[in-house]
């Protein structure tokens, strides 16, 4: 937990937001970085107070999503089991703070040298799984085009998950 200096003790929850897509591609001033066909958009937001033991643990619960259909139409394999691709993108933004006023304010969000840290640990938990493992730019003003599949989307919160344990 961090203090903002107004007395606001923030507790670390790290948050992936996760589409499945049946194809994703992000670019960086025009130019592709990364791209998959089938698998998994993973948007990733650190926050203030955030602990590297979480990312293991993230990174093998959107491994094991069972989000993707089997023969039967049932939600019922993980992009592990279809050796489906990852594109996995910072998100800052994740953290907007829309309580006052209309301008967001991001004041949860992990500072950039920090969060790129968070960020490049996280690249590698999931490269560890052998899938196709895309990445966009740190930092970068990027841009997005994906297929999202189904829509499935869900909001994974560290604190959510992880909480009662």
């Amino acid at each position: 937990m961090t203090e903002n200096g107004f007395g606001v003790i923030f507790r670390g929850v790290m948050r992936l937001l996760i589409q499945r897509v049946s194809r994703a591609l992000v670019l960086v001033e025009n130019r592709a970085m990364g791209q998959i066909g089938r698998g998994l958009v993973i948007l990733a937001g650190f926050a203030k107070g955030d602990r590297e033991q979480v990312i293991s643990r993230m990174a093998e619960k959107c491994l094991n999503l069972r989000i993707f259909e089997d023969e039967a139409g049932k939600m019922n394999l993980s992009v592990r089991d279809t050796g489906g691709g990852l594109l996995i993108v910072s998100q800052f933004t994740l953290y907007a703070n829309c309580r006052k006023g209309r301008r967001p304010s991001f004041d949860r969000s992990m500072p950039p040298a920090e969060a790129e840290r968070f960020y490049e640990l996280l690249l590698g938990k999931l490269a560890d799984s052998g899938l196709d493992i895309q990445k966009g730019v740190f930092g970068a003003k990027m841009e997005i085009e994906l297929t999202n599949d189904g829509p499935v989307t869900i909001m994974l919160d560290s604190d959510e998950l992880f909480e009662s344990e």
